[in-house]
């Protein structure tokens, strides 16, 4: 009579499911971390530990987080855990940036949707608007951000609009001001016309954009030789509406240029036959083309160091631009385009206004804040650049049939190219010489100290070093004024009769102690005399109206978040933004924390990259290519987005979409299930069943010297922010090591053997070592699966929370080489067996590999003694195994790439184990058992005494 033994096979069993439903899940261990307020509960566990502090550059408050938002997060909470779990304590402080153009936009975005003018609006009113819509986003961003599961101080974040942080912005530009660093300056800048306010190269995005090209006769008034006298030399430019401020020409010294006289043009050409003009050689060919000229006689050949000492005049010269226009060298002109000489205006260019400056030349003022011409510039006043629509305006037509009507137009076209537009409206911006207020980057000697301090920085990955290098070298004096609303007001006042600034530390006390306790609108809402106090008189200085730009803000972070609470620490032990923050955050924080305190505020300094869809392009709606955080979050949970950010190299663009998102889904069930299993086949384990080091089988303790390897992978990855090393170790050690090879060999102890076995106990007490270290090791990562797998195991007495772990230690007896490079060998000669195996199947000789007896042929002696010494039947899951020295047939199944085995495929003899599926000869020799193996049999008597 036969008997059901399925009862009798000790299978997983585990409350932890298959099917991980994240989305719903998530959410309810978001929860129970609320609830026991796991971040304070970190902070206890860590108290006394060394300070890792991740300090957060500030997003901005004024939107639902976007797939950059969600990868900048995950990357910084994956650290600040790893961190944790290396026994450090990793306080995270999130902030937000609050001022600025950003928020102000949208403000004004209502206003106009409306038909309203906000500036016709009480300026403390609309400040007051900006703060309101900030906080808004503030609350819903943090909301979004705890979804993604980053863990941090979300009770007290800081902001930069906070009084306490306004207040210590005013006191870090007045540590500027009373050096000498802060001066009034007149500059060209990068102004939006639509914005009404300087900008920031971070805050400049370049797209295409089609411009006029204009090719202008500017005629000698001084030749540097006879041969150039009655002559002209050409420029070309692509911003006719710069001519008005035009103040020289430029040459380069080592061109070569050739003097032309016109010949033969063609009927639309404005070329006049007989004419003589300069162009660099390179370029004539080009010219004569654009121009319509058909013939020309070369009368000369110079270089042009040649011309130095030469005078041109202006083109509208006798109109009112009188002034001597000098040919100057310059380093800055190229043959790329034009005529080989560039037309210098130091009110509109970087490289025109220090050409200006060596050479003493006007820097003029000729555009007012809303793109215009201002009234004293003859010919053009009023003339539009751009409208408050970023649309082009009347000047460049205007400055064209001036010169036309001037005789100083030789040619005119179009240009696409790269152009500056505000990442805020799109609309295109203008340099424009203006009165603001500049931090010296020489005066205190600002750029030597910056440099010093990249070069004492770690750079991860090291080229941002060379990147935020030569950004400094280059880059001008910091303008940190704004003619906005939104941003904590300079405090400055200037005396009316010497226009220089107040220094005064009494000044910038007051107003930091009024900002303290009533915010930057008190500037606007008191009397001058309130901060000048008695020692002057608010009759002899003008207040400054201007904000500091957001840049100066978010560069300051430092001093009211690392300096300001005694659970962090200054300097930071980590910066992590974007690489483009180079010139934003890292940028203005290492030049506001050097020109303050000499040194940068951070020790380490991490970049990652950009999100583009999976066909590598930007993320845009009008491509309908977006990939919104909160999507994957509610289809697919947050730990699968945290497994794309450490599966992807971050230090270059990620990619993602939805075919990229199932392989993270695919990698995420062989982690899950590898848990899933662990914690099924330790149901019921505890301390007795423990197995001494020293006990255990080679097997196991091949499996501890992985564990030892993988944690030292795991810690210096941590250490080294490599977790894209990480995440490719732990894949493979559970789908390679664990679920392909230990754990499919060891199925059958586990559920067959009796529980006192020996074999038995030592797989279970491996296996709960691997789940200690493996739920451990993937907490950084996945910190919502790793915690409801901790949960499962019902180890809640040892810590209430993984979060609360940290990494086990290791035995150094636990690191055995030999063994590695023994069980190397065992594997490979498995993989032929396999292989000849998964033949069979696939020709359907065979069903099950227990079916098998496979006859191993093993050319190499110690490896057939290294495979006689092991249970090889066991390791390959097979019912029996033959091995044999000698020849193998032809016909045996090899693997190239491991020479010297061979496998041939043999029935197994005897009966199927009814309980464990092996064919052997012994199978219905225990009446007591019918139909099972002698092990089984002993399993089963002993389980049924058990139950009597």
């Amino acid at each position: 009579m036969t008997r059901d033994y399925r009862s009798t096979v000790f299978l997983p069993k585990t409350e932890f499911p298959m099917r991980a439903g994240l989305a719903k899940r998530e959410p309810e261990i978001l929860e129970r971390w609320k609830d026991m307020d796991l971040y304070r509960r970190q902070r206890e566990e860590a108290r006394g530990r060394e300070k890792f502090v991740l300090h957060d550059g500030p997003p901005y408050a004024n939107g639902h987080l976007h797939m950059g938002h969600a990868l900048n997060k995950i990357l910084k909470d994956v650290i600040n855990r790893g961190q944790q779990m290396l026994g450090k304590d990793a306080n995270y402080v999130p902030g937000w940036d609050c001022h600025g153009l950003p928020i102000e936009w949208k403000v004004e975005e209502g206003y106009r949707a409306k038909g309203l003018d906000k500036d016709t609006v009480d300026r403390v009113e609309f400040r007051q608007e900006c703060r309101s819509f900030a906080e808004r986003w503030v609350a819903q961003q943090t909301e979004e951000f705890q979804r993604l599961g980053v863990i941090g101080d979300w009770k007290q974040p800081y902001t930069t609009m906070a009084f306490s942080a306004e207040a210590q912005i005013v006191r870090e530009i007045g540590k500027f001001l009373l050096n000498g660093s802060l001066y009034a300056g007149s500059r060209p800048v990068l102004w939006s016309v639509a914005e009404k306010t300087a900008l920031a190269d971070a805050e400049v995005e370049y797209h295409e954009h089609k411009s006029p090209t204009i090719w202008v006769r500017f005629p000698f008034r001084k030749a540097p030789s006879p041969s150039l006298e009655g002559a002209s030399v050409l420029i070309w430019t692509t911003t006719p509406w710069t001519i008005p401020g035009n103040r020289a020409v430029v040459y380069g010294e080592d061109m070569d240029y050739v003097l032309l006289e016109v010949g033969e043009v063609a009927e639309t050409s404005l070329a006049v036959p007989g004419e003589r003009f300069l162009v660099a050689t390179e370029l004539e060919e080009q010219l004569l083309s654009d121009a319509g000229i058909e013939t020309v006689r070369r009368l000369d050949t110079l270089k042009g160091r040649d011309l130095a000492g030469g005078i041109l005049d202006h083109p509208f010269h006798d109109q009112g631009y009188p002034q001597d226009t000098p040919l100057l060298p310059g380093d800055f002109v190229t043959t790329d385009q034009g005529t080989g000489f560039v037309h210098a205006a130091p009110g509109h260019g970087t490289d025109d206004y220090y050409l200006g400056l060596e050479h003493g030349l006007e820097i003029p003022q000729t555009i007012d804040g809303d793109g215009r011409f201002l009234p004293h510039v003859p010919l053009f006043a009023g003339k539009v650049i751009y409208t408050q629509e970023g649309k082009d305006g009347d000047a460049n037509g205007a400055v064209i049939k001036a010169l036309m009507e001037a005789g100083k137009l030789l040619t005119k076209g179009s240009l696409r190219h790269s152009y500056p537009h505000s990442w805020r409206s799109k609309a295109p911006l203008i340099f424009r010489n203006t009165p603001q207020w500049f931090i010296s980057m020489d005066e205190n000697g600002l750029r030597e100290k910056a440099l010093a301090a990249i070069d004492e920085t770690r750079f991860v990955p090291p080229r941002g070093q060379l990147r935020l290098r030569s950004m400094i070298e280059q880059r001008p004096d910091w303008c940190i004024s704004r003619q906005r609303l939104w941003g904590v007001p300079l405090p400055l006042f200037v005396h009316k009769e010497t226009g220089e600034p107040l220094r005064d530390q009494a000044v910038i006390d007051r107003v930091a102690e009024a900002f303290e306790a009533e915010g930057g609108d008190a500037w606007f809402t008191s009397p001058p005399q309130r901060w000048l106090g008695d020692d002057y008189s608010a009759e002899e200085y003008e207040q400054i109206q201007d904000v500091v730009e957001v840049w100066f803000d978010s560069g300051s972070t430092h001093s009211f978040v690392l300096e300001a609470r005694d659970d962090l620490k200054w300097p930071a032990s980590l910066y992590l933004e974007g690489s483009d923050q180079h010139r934003g955050w890292f940028h203005t924080s290492l030049l506001e924390s050097c020109g303050t305190r000499g040194r940068a505020p951070y020790e380490a300094v991490l970049t990652h990259g950009f999100v583009l869809d999976e066909k590598s392009r930007k993320m845009s709606k009008s491509l309908g290519n977006v990939t919104a955080p909160y999507d994957v979050i509610d289809r697919e949970g947050a730990d699968i987005l945290r497994l794309w950010v450490v599966a992807s190299d971050f230090s270059e663009d990620l990619r993602i979409g939805k075919e990229i998102l199932k392989y993270q889904v695919d990698a995420y069930r062989r982690l899950r299930n590898t848990l899933r299993y662990l914690l099924g086949a330790l149901d019921g384990f505890d301390e007795t069943e423990k197995v001494a080091y020293e006990e255990l089988p080679e097997l196991e303790r091949w499996v501890l010297h992985r564990v030892h390897e993988i944690d030292r992978i795991v810690r210096s990855g941590c250490e080294a922010f490599s977790f894209h090393e990480i995440y490719q170790t732990l894949h493979h050690f559970c789908a390679v090591d664990l679920s392909a090879f230990y754990l499919d060999v060891r199925k059958d102890c586990l559920y067959c053997d009796p529980p006192e076995s020996a074999k038995r106990r030592a797989c279970r007490t491996v296996m709960d070592i691997l789940f200690d270290h493996l739920s451990a090791w993937l907490a950084p990562i996945l910190c919502f699966t790793a915690e409801e797998a901790w949960w499962a195991r019902g180890k809640l007495k040892e810590a209430e929370s993984v979060h609360l772990r940290t990494f086990p230690e290791i035995a150094r007896a636990w690191e055995q080489p030999e063994l590695a490079e023994k069980w190397a060998g065992i594997r490979q000669a498995r993989r032929v067996v396999t292989g000849a195996l998964e033949l069979e199947r696939a020709e359907k000789r065979i069903g099950s590999s227990l079916q098998a007896r496979p006859a191993v042929y093993v050319e190499d002696p110690s490896l057939r003694a290294l495979l006689e010494g092991e249970d090889f039947a066991e390791i390959c899951i097979t019912s029996d195994v033959e091995l044999k020295a000698e020849s193998a047939p032809e016909t045996a199944y090899r693997l190239e790439e491991i020479p010297g085995v061979a496998v041939v495929v043999q029935e197994a003899e005897g009966e199927k184990c009814e309980r464990c599926w092996q064919v052997l000869p012994e199978v219905g020799s225990y009446p007591e058992a019918p139909g099972v193996c002698g092990r089984c049999a002993s399993a089963v008597a002993q389980q049924d005494a058990a139950a009597q």
